[in-house]
C-alpha cells in the first residue's frame, strides 16, 4: 500500500493545524503528543509510537534523510505539505525545524510502572522545570531505570520542550504524569518498595543501599522535597560535595543518584 499523497496547507485556520495546537498547549501524554524536529519523530517512529499525522515544508523535505524518514512511516499516517507561516503556528518553537507531528505512545499506569522488575523509580516532584524533567528522564534511561514519575505540580513529561530534553528517551522508558503524590507514595508502600529521599541531612549517597526495589524522590528546583515527603521515606540520601557549593541542579542530581544505583546493582550481579 503507498503512501497517502501529501496534503498541501496553506490556512492557519485549517482544522488540522489547530490539532497541532492544542496538541502543544495540553501535553497530557494520553494524546495526540506534540513531536517536534525529525529527530524527534524517528526516535518516536523507530520506538514504536503510533504516528497519526506528519507535517512538513519543502525546505525540510529537501533533506534527504527527512525525505526518507516521511516515506518510511506506515502509509496510513496523514502527510501535509505545509508554508512556512503554517509550520510557525503549528510547531511551538521558537525556531521551528520544518517538521512537525502527532502521535501516542502506551498510557502506562501507575501499576504498570511499579511493576517493573529489578523496580527503579524516580519520582520527579514539582520539577517545574521542563528541560530539567527531560534531563531526568534521560538520565533515567541511561542508567537503566525502570520508570519515572512525574509527580505534583511536575512540568508535563511529554510536552515538547520536556520531550527535546529527554533526546526520545521518554518515548522508550515507562513515563506518568501523576498529580497525587500521596497516591504515589501510598501505591510504593503497597508494593513494599523502599521510599529514599534526597535531603540536606540525610546519608552519603555512597553508604545508602539501592540494591532493592526502590523509588527515588527528587524535589523542586527551588525548595526541593516538602518536609513531610522527606519524613515518610524509608532512607534519606545526600550528595557529598565539596563547599561551599549545597546543592546540584536536580536533574545533574538525578544522573548521580541512578548511576551510583547502577553500580551497585552492576556489582552485586558479578557477585
Amino acid at each position: 500500500m503507498p503512501p497517502q499523497p501529501a496534503v498541501r496547507v496553506t490556512s492557519r485556520q485549517n482544522p488540522l493545524v489547530t490539532r497541532f495546537r492544542d496538541a502543544a498547549r495540553e501535553p497530557t501524554g494520553q494524546g495526540p503528543v506534540l513531536v517536534e524536529g525529525a529527530t524527534l519523530l524517528r526516535e518516536a517512529h523507530s520506538a514504536g509510537w503510533v504516528i497519526d499525522v506528519v507535517a512538513f515544508t519543502e525546505s525540510a523535505l529537501a533533506d534527504t534523510t527527512v525525505a526518507s524518514l516521511v516515506d518510511a512511516l506506515p502509509p496510513a499516517v496523514a502527510r501535509l505539505l505545509v508554508s512556512e507561516r503554517v509550520v510557525e503556528t503549528m510547531s511551538p518553537a521558537r525556531t521551528p525545524s520544518g517538521v512537525v507531528a502527532l502521535g501516542h505512545g502506551r498510557a502506562w499506569t501507575l501499576d504498570d510502572v511499579l511493576a517493573i522488575d529489578p523496580a527503579l523509580v524516580v519520582m520527579a516532584v514539582d520539577v517545574q522545570d521542563p528541560g530539567n524533567l527531560g534531563a531526568i528522564v534521560r538520565a533515567a534511561e541511561a542508567a537503566g531505570a525502570t520508570g519515572v514519575i512525574a509527580a505534583g505540580t511536575s512540568a508535563a513529561p511529554f510536552g515538547w520542550k520536556a520531550l527535546r530534553g529527554s533526546m526520545g528517551s521518554a518515548f522508550r522508558v515507562p513515563v506518568l504524569r501523576l498529580p497525587d503524590v500521596d497516591e504515589g507514595i501510598r501505591a510504593c508502600h503497597d508494593r513494599g518498595m523502599r521510599l529514599i529521599a534526597t535531603a540536606t541531612d540525610g546519608v552519603p549517597l555512597d553508604r545508602v543501599s539501592l540494591h532493592e526495589p526502590c523509588v527515588i524522590l527528587l524535589g523542586s528546583e527551588g525548595t526541593g522535597l516538602p518536609q513531610a515527603l522527606v519524613d515518610t521515606a524509608d532512607a534519606r540520601l545526600t550528595i557529598p560535595m565539596h563547599a561551599p557549593v549545597e546543592s546540584l541542579n536536580v536533574a545533574v542530581a538525578a544522573g548521580i543518584i541512578l548511576y551510583e544505583a547502577r553500580r551497585q546493582r552492576t556489582m552485586g550481579r558479578r557477585r
